[in-house]
């Protein structure tokens, strides 16, 4: 005889000639020399080792099986406090104090509905959740096997990973701004300019901008390309110089209601620069030097003819007031008073005289 003594967590299986004959729990028991005892903890997972002995009727009694099929997942829990992920396969627990509960969830959808996203966060998940985050400034377009299935607002987003195919399409709702750059056109009259120009847009239509369309921004860059080549190939060098403060208002309004098809919204727009040829910018130049010329000689002519008329005038009330002309001309004998420092005369007693007859005269 032998004796065998089991605390609260434990239990034993006891053989004779290679099977199961008794499961005993805690307590102190005695058995025959013939006999083999092997302890387990009731508070861990019964042994895979042991998975023939499943079906045994003795010991199916005192295990909880659980047989996690291909398209399946269980959460164990401790205390409702989440400890693993189960993955297909057998496994088995004691009943009599086990201290696990489980959830059982199918992965044959994509969709997840009945998982806490504090689990879903979990690290020992992270091989079998996808896991897809939309900013406050962002949209986003679920794709399920190719086929768009929802628009997505803010937020982050799980989904298991399973046979389906999952993209995510995220756009922003921001305004943003393209830059069409670099446009060699030649005009009406063979004058080859180079264009920048750039357009203020926002996205108002994810389905369309995502969905229906393709590449919507190389379809948008490529739209607002063509009217402005359009545009100027139309006019003359002449016409283009003269109205370039109007072209944008023109692009503006060629492409807002063709960008409306792709889901956008055309806020402004704004041609940058025009960058003219050497030779051209050499001869503009010239022309600019000669309206500036020419218009100060104008400036000068119309100053001297001013000049002329104001003295005219002068001579002509002067010869009508004599009082007028000796006040013009005590004037003119101050100014050149003002530019001599010293007087040196000569003479007798009449020297006052005489300078009074010099000034008066």
């Amino acid at each position: 005889m032998k004796k065998i003594t089991l605390n609260e967590q434990e239990v034993a299986l006891i053989y004779k000639n290679n099977k199961i004959i008794n499961v005993i729990f805690n307590g102190t028991y005695w058995f025959f020399l013939g006999e083999k005892v092997e302890k387990f903890n009731t508070n861990e997972e019964f042994p895979k080792l042991y998975e023939g002995v499943f079906d045994n009727d003795l010991l199916k009694n005192h295990l909880e099986i659980i047989n996690v099929a291909d398209d399946e997942l269980f959460l164990k829990y401790q205390n409702n406090n989440f400890q693993s992920v189960m993955v297909p396969g057998i496994y088995a627990f004691w009943k009599e104090r086990n201290p696990y509960q489980f959830q059982k969830v199918s992965i044959t959808d994509y969709t997840i509905a009945d998982v806490s996203k504090v689990i879903l966060e979990k690290s020992q998940l992270n091989l079998y959740v996808r896991n897809y985050r939309i900013e406050s400034y962002e949209k986003g377009l679920l794709f399920v096997d190719g086929k768009f299935v929802e628009l997505l607002s803010a937020g982050n987003y799980f989904w298991w990973k399973n046979s389906q195919t999952i993209t995510v399409a995220k756009g922003d709702t921001r305004q943003q701004n393209m830059e069409i750059n670099g446009q060699e056109i030649l005009t009406k009259d063979k004058v080859q300019l180079r264009i920048n120009f750039s357009v203020q847009y926002q996205i108002v239509d994810f389905v369309k901008a995502f969905s229906e369309s393709k590449e919507f921004e190389n379809q948008l860059y490529i739209m607002i390309q063509m009217a402005l080549r359009t545009l100027v190939g139309t006019m003359s060098f002449d016409e283009l110089m003269d109205q370039k403060n109007k072209i944008a208002e023109i692009i503006l309004v060629e492409i807002s209601q063709k960008a409306e098809r792709l889901g956008v919204k055309i806020i402004d727009a704004g041609l940058k620069d025009i960058i003219l040829p050497g030779e051209i910018r050499d001869i503009m130049n010239q022309v600019l030097v000669a309206e500036k010329k020419a218009q100060a000689n104008s400036i000068m002519r119309r100053e001297e003819t001013a000049s002329t008329r104001s003295l005219l005038n002068t001579a002509k009330l002067m010869e009508e007031n004599q009082m007028l002309y000796k006040l013009k001309e005590m004037e003119y004998i101050e100014k050149i008073s003002e530019k001599i420092n010293t007087i040196s005369v000569s003479g007798g007693g009449n020297i006052v005289s005489e300078l009074k007859q010099i000034f008066t005269k």
